[in-house]
């Protein structure tokens, strides 16, 4: 231990290695494709080779193949061995002087009070799988969650086909608009709850992070405005991504929010992001 930290220390002392690194914290439980994380870092297949290597060296990530594909995770445990030395040996257990507020908020324990809790999914464009969750859940649940949805480089209008099938489903659309994550930056901004990516573009990339430290969770889904094809192929790519958001709503208005403590409400959420169920909704 008196030997491993200083290294991994040393390692995240690297500004690449540590952009990989909190890359990496911010896709947990995910397992990341190497060529997604090159991707995303803007690194070449080889660079990106030596700075995980440098990161497994240090234990601070675990690498899977699947196939022909490497994918890597973070070690939460070695994360949070380190951050438990900085905290218990260099701040001597302290927690009134190393940070407390952030810590007080990642660790506390408290469930969440009844009320009505804000809500912001986010993808790239804010033109079809953010928008489709904000519906669904508004239309679900509005008594329970304020909702809202926005991208990180927003279309400037959204998919055709994705407005169709919310009309088909009953939605309202006549208020929808592609929106700018930055309007939910400011000093005015709603304070969330709950902040969720649904595609990994948007959760690869390097936002500031939200006041109050909202419960977040990566609720990935594949891009159904990518698909090629027909129309009726395009159509039911976008019900199924619908079918699949709509599933895992259910499952996430099921939660006993005001009865879980954080952390069992983050493993909560967490594991509905990892569902593969997408079976169009009725």
């Amino acid at each position: 231990m008196e030997t491993l930290i200083p290294h991994r220390l040393s390692t995240l002392g690297h500004p690449q290695r540590l952009a990989l690194f909190r890359l990496l914290m911010r896709r947990y439980p995910d397992r990341v494709p190497a060529t997604e994380l090159a991707r995303a870092l803007g690194l070449k297949p080889n660079t990106l080779s030596t700075y995980v290597g440098a990161l497994l060296q240090a234990g601070l990530v675990t690498q899977e193949r699947v196939g022909t594909s490497l994918r890597y995770a973070i070690d939460l445990g070695a994360a949070r061995e380190t951050i438990g030395y900085l905290l218990n040996d260099c701040c001597r257990g302290r927690p009134d002087i190393c940070a407390p507020d952030a810590l007080s908020s990642l660790a506390g324990t408290d469930a969440m009070t009844d009320r009505r809790y804000n809500v912001l999914f986010i993808c790239t464009g804010n033109s079809a799988r953010s928008i489709f969750a904000e519906c669904i859940l508004r239309d679900m649940a509005g008594d329970r969650f304020n909702v809202h949805s926005a991208g990180t480089r927003p279309s400037s209008e959204l998919n055709p086909f994705a407005l169709e099938v919310l009309k088909d489903k009953g939605h309202d659309v006549s208020a929808l608009r592609a929106k700018n994550v930055s309007e939910f930056q400011g000093a005015d901004a709603p304070r969330f709850d709950f902040v969720f990516t649904v595609c990994n573009q948007a959760a690869n990339e390097d936002c500031p992070a939200w006041q109050g430290q909202p419960i977040s969770a990566h609720w990935g889904l594949p891009d159904p405005v990518k698909v090629v094809g027909t129309d009726a192929e395009k159509s039911l790519a976008f019900h199924q991504t619908y079918g699949a958001l709509h599933n895992r709503m259910s499952v996430f208005t099921a939660l006993p929010i005001t009865s879980l403590d954080r952390m069992s409400l983050q493993k909560a959420v967490d594991d509905i992001g990892r569902s593969k169920e997408e079976s169009p909704a009725p």
